[in-house]
């Protein structure tokens, strides 16, 4: 009995630390709230639920909801995110965990407004799909025209510069992407972004943690 006591009491000491780096609001329903929390898949949480990594959703009103993160409450709109200090003093990290397909695909942000990824090591870029691009602000005919090879052949592109990409702990600023005049099904996390990484995979697990 004292053992289990001491359990106890162990685990509600460590509680409190188990802080969230990354919480997006993906979407609102009667409520509830759709999040994604340190860049995994969105999940509906209820009104006065508290996640496992210290997430509560206070209320929900109109398009925004009222989160509480680490003690603070903080109002979200649909699309934004916001980002706690990272709870430990390494090298800031992100793990993915693999979809039914074996695929890596990540819910990050760019220049603040939530976007799904799908890491791709055989992209050079981040690549984005026209109305990912309208939809981040992001003006395509500012930047550089270009080719790319894609499965369905040579496509033109534009080069632009993202000013602050985030998927979980990790931020990267002013990180090379291409725009596609089309729309792409998901964004490509390319190496532009992921040769800044020590990327480790163990199974349906993937860490990546950031070198500089």
């Amino acid at each position: 009995m004292d053992f289990t006591r001491t359990l106890l009491l162990c685990l509600w000491l460590i509680a409190p630390f188990a802080h969230a780096a990354d919480v997006g609001l993906a979407g609102l329903f009667p409520g509830k709230a759709l999040l994604t929390i340190n860049g995994g898949p969105p999940r509906i949480v209820s009104i006065g639920v508290r996640t496992d990594e210290g997430v509560t959703v206070l209320s929900v009103e109109g398009e925004t909801a009222t989160l509480e993160i680490d003690g603070k409450k903080r109002v979200l709109r649909v699309g934004q995110n916001v980002a706690s200090q990272s709870s430990g003093s390494g090298p800031a990290t992100a793990v993915l965990t693999a979809d039914g397909r074996g695929h890596f695909v990540t819910t990050g942000n760019i220049n603040g407004t939530s976007i799904r990824f799908l890491v791709d090591t055989g992209a050079s870029m981040i690549s984005l799909g026209a109305a990912d691009a309208r939809r981040i602000g992001i003006d395509a005919s500012k930047g550089q025209v270009g080719y790319t090879q894609t499965a369905n052949g040579v496509t033109q592109v534009t080069l632009v510069k993202l000013n602050a990409v985030r998927v979980g702990e990790i931020v990267l600023n002013n990180v090379d992407a291409t725009v596609h005049q089309h729309d792409l099904p998901i964004a490509l996390l390319g190496m532009s972004f992921l040769n800044r990484m020590e990327i480790q995979q163990n199974g349906e697990t993937m860490t990546l943690k950031k070198r500089y």
